[in-house]
């Protein structure tokens, strides 16, 4: 067989294949219509990694901020609950000092000793009305028909009042009396002490809830109150240091200064009670001015009001060691005067700061293979409250208004709305003074400042989230919770405060 191949074939053959090549690349770089150079190709991958890193920081972005605004609304929520218990059990301990008050009040109803002692000292105004009804001066013959007319008027509004307050005592008396017997009201403060930290974490969790549904992507939020002694509201140190900082008055043993208050205050309740009823012997509202009373003669109102204390003395040494006030948790206020401005501080922020944290499963990035979050954890949020009671706010006092009155308006304080009238208002007399408007605080007797058990006007307020225990509460796991088993949460035990303030956006 004879071999063809000769080197010029080949020269040919080369020569051939590379024409051909060449005029295929100078059609494609004559008409580019349709391709991609490889310089648009990796900007265009470029431009998509940055879109990509763009669109995750903005999704990272926004579920911080939902996030901070459910542990926000959770931590108030759940603050707001214990302040209400503390102002629940402050309206129980009033409530028992007015429960013996009234005990006392229709003790002396139900006996009805003073009644007994004023017909003889209206008997002897009767003997001596006759003999200034004969003077020979007009004054005091006017002052004896005038006795003669009173006399018996008293004695009916003496017997009427006693009528009406012995049957009021007979409906309510053994109700009050039963209240005490079996220590109703302590025994509701007792449940209240049981119950808070439970009501705490369920309105903290009932917030975060809404606030996951109310996502445009809904997710599933969970919150938990912490302490700060790194325990759970209602968790397994309850039994050691509760979470309401209120002492059983069993167990602060300070017996002698719940005695003290109690009989002070239950003496308060007694008087107003006693002014209230006793406004007809006391002093009359007629004529748009107070007037002397109908009762004085008798003398009816003095005896009521010595009696009404002498039961309610004897009412106070029938429970010495019961029926006592729920005392703030303050051990510099019960005799440990010696405490230093930092042991205060750092009891201030065991009792009464909480924490709050807002959980959810570890956030999903876009693109998971190219942006991977680099925290092993899930998803948390968190926030600090602080119960405590509120200084008296300051108030616009406009001419004519006072303290009292300018504080009742809501709004900006002592402001008003000047709505146009009708008619433009009558010019002022360049000769009168016009009296200025003044800043002054709202009134203590309505806005207390006191720090005790003895004050209703309990608040929260969110804080600074500088707590020391914040690194080991984040890293806790919330065993509490029954739909946070699996959770898992990051590793910050071994972060300083200042390190964590470093990477919090707090």
């Amino acid at each position: 067989m004879r071999n063809h191949f000769h080197p010029r074939n080949l020269q040919r053959c080369l020569g051939f294949c590379f024409s051909r090549g060449a005029g295929l690349i100078g059609r494609v770089h004559g008409d580019e219509k349709g391709s991609i150079s490889l310089t648009s190709m990796f900007g265009l991958i470029t431009l998509t990694i940055l879109l990509g890193m763009v669109m995750n920081s903005d999704l990272q972005f926004n579920e911080k901020v939902r996030m901070q605004n459910a542990a926000d609304a959770a931590a108030y929520s759940g603050g707001v609950s214990i302040a209400r218990s503390l102002n629940t059990i402050a309206f129980s301990n009033h409530l028992l000092w007015d429960t013996f008050a009234l005990t006392a009040y229709l003790r002396e109803a139900r006996d009805q000793t003073a009644i007994t002692l004023t017909p003889e000292i209206l008997a002897n105004w009767t003997r001596i009305g006759p003999a200034f009804a004969g003077s020979e001066f007009q004054k005091f013959a006017d002052l004896g028909e005038a006795i003669n007319e009173k006399a018996p008027g008293e004695m009916q509004l003496v017997a009427t009042f006693g009528a009406w307050s012995q049957a009021s005592s007979e409906l309510m008396l053994p109700v009050f009396e039963q209240i005490l017997a079996e220590e109703q009201i302590p025994e509701f403060q007792r449940a209240v002490l049981q119950a808070s930290p439970q009501q705490a974490q369920m309105a903290a969790e009932e917030a975060a809830q809404r606030h996951g549904r109310a996502w445009p992507r809904a997710v599933d939020l969970h919150a938990l109150m912490w302490r700060t002694n790194v325990d759970p509201m209602g968790g397994d140190r309850e039994s050691e240091l509760r979470t309401l900082p209120v002492w059983d008055y069993r167990e602060h043993g300070k017996i002698d200064q719940a005695r003290t208050f109690r009989r002070q205050f239950a003496h308060t309740y007694l008087h107003q009670w006693d002014a209230a009823s006793m406004q007809p012997f006391d002093n009359l509202l007629l004529g748009g001015g107070w007037r002397t009373g109908l009762g004085k003669m008798s003398q009816y109102a003095a005896f009521w009001r010595i009696l009404t204390a002498g039961h309610l003395e004897q009412l106070l040494e029938e429970y010495p060691d019961t029926n006592l006030m729920f005392m703030l948790r303050r051990p510099w206020e019960y005799g440990d005067t010696e405490l230093s401005q930092l042991a205060i501080n750092q009891m201030y922020d065991r009792d009464f700061m909480f924490v709050g944290v807002v959980y959810r499963s570890k956030f999903t990035e876009l693109m998971p293979r190219v942006f991977r979050s680099p925290a092993a954890g899930d998803t948390q949020a968190y926030a600090q409250v602080m119960v405590t009671v509120p200084r008296r706010r300051l108030l616009k006092v406009e001419p004519g208004e006072n303290a009292v009155t300018a504080g009742l308006t809501g709004g900006v304080p002592g402001q008003y709305v000047d709505l146009p009238a009708d008619v433009d208002p009558p010019p002022e007399d360049p000769e009168v003074e016009q009296q200025d408007w003044y800043i002054t605080r709202q009134p203590g007797s309505w806005f207390p400042e006191e720090f005790s058990m003895r004050n209703q006007n309990w608040s929260v307020q969110l804080a600074p989230a500088t707590s020391a225990s914040i690194p080991a509460i984040l890293s806790s796991q919330p065993y509490t919770h029954p739909s946070l088993g699996d959770f898992t949460p990051p590793d910050f035990r071994d972060l300083e405060a200042n390190d964590l303030d470093w990477l919090s956006h707090h």
